[in-house]
């Protein structure tokens, strides 16, 4: 999802009710070991991808993007996928259980999760304390070797394992329902 730069907001994030510092204290504190690396804002893969071509350490390991979705039960998602996946819309809906989903409101992704547009990332669950954000994730990811995902702003991007983003899930209440794209 493409948006324009909110030129409220605070690049370093400390305007959001979980920042980024205490996004990798967490990580820290849960024994997740991870290496963030800070660029420039993205908003979408294709500015993603770019920034990955000109910073070596970023070009290993699995880079993801997220959807923040709703329905119309005004059900929530949080759909975590390889990158490079193109996905309809309609189909992931229905693959989801969700029926048809639509992207949730950058207010309601703020409410829910924490994060503005743009950042959207699976480590904005610690700000799902009610668990009302449900999870689906490419089977690909939870497999990775190495994940990297913002923490909670998109001027920077923190590296874990597939293993370890299971243990954070796991430990923030929620369960992933896996998506596998390869089969």
């Amino acid at each position: 999802m493409s948006s324009a730069p909110d030129p409220q907001a605070d690049p370093e994030g400390n305007d959001l009710p979980t920042t980024p510092a205490a996004t990798l204290a967490r990580l820290s504190a849960l024994g997740i070991a991870h290496e963030t690396v800070t660029h420039e804002a993205v908003f979408t893969v294709e500015q993603s991808t770019a920034v990955r071509a000109r910073l070596p350490v970023l070009q290993t390991g699995t880079h993801i993007k997220n959807l923040f979705l709703r329905n119309k039960r005004e059900e929530m998602w949080l759909v975590t996928l390889e990158a490079h996946r193109v996905v309809d819309l309609k189909q992931l809906g229905e693959r989801i259980g969700a029926g048809r989903v639509s992207f949730g409101s950058p207010e309601r992704l703020m409410r829910h999760l924490g994060v503005r547009p743009g950042s959207v990332t699976p480590l904005a669950l610690l700000n799902d304390a009610g668990r009302q954000v449900r999870l689906a994730v490419d089977r690909a990811v939870l497999d990775a070797a190495a994940v990297w995902a913002h923490p909670m702003v998109n001027t920077m991007v923190t590296r874990l394992s597939g293993a370890d983003l299971q243990r954070f899930f796991a430990a923030t209440g929620h369960t992933p329902q896996p998506l596998a794209f390869d089969a």
